[in-house]
């Protein structure tokens, strides 16, 4: 799943080595904000592809990753498995027209693009929550002796 980071001109697809190689991306993709017109949250990305890839990689119903091109589109995806993602529409970005990402964190994109944020990148659900997420640590079972 990627990482979105966000400041105050630019949205940051941070994208791990694995998506790196399936994306064919050397670099995490940046869109500046004032470019961003309209977010979607969906559960099916799968429909909101058009194109083909060029270059990238697709699996049907598995994977799709990379640049998708189209009758004068192009679009920057990602997705994996019928899981919740987000649709980003762009006007005025010379690279890319839309961005399918699947994230159980566009919720939280949404609600962060609303909000004034610092000038040092920071990942969205931190933006939208105010605080760090926390996980619980695993608790190992209690073994107690047996009674003699």
């Amino acid at each position: 799943m990627v990482t979105l980071l966000l400041d105050q001109t630019r949205l940051e697809v941070v994208l791990s080595p694995i998506e790196r190689a399936s994306t064919f991306h050397r670099e995490n993709v940046r869109v500046e904000r004032e470019h961003i017109t309209r977010v979607q949250l969906t559960d099916d990305a799968w429909t909101w592809l058009r194109g083909v890839p060029g270059p990238g990689t697709y699996i049907p119903g598995i994977l799709a990753a990379g640049t998708w091109k189209g009758a004068g589109t192009t679009d920057f995806v990602l997705i994996r498995k019928r899981r919740p993602s987000v649709v980003i529409d762009l006007e005025g970005d010379e690279q890319y027209q839309r961005l399918i990402l699947t994230t159980r964190h566009g919720l939280a994109l949404m609600q962060s693009l609303r909000l004034e944020v610092s000038a040092e990148p920071a990942d969205v659900v931190e933006i939208a929550t105010g605080s760090v997420p926390v996980t619980k640590p695993r608790q190992r079972p209690v073994i107690r002796p047996r009674p003699a």
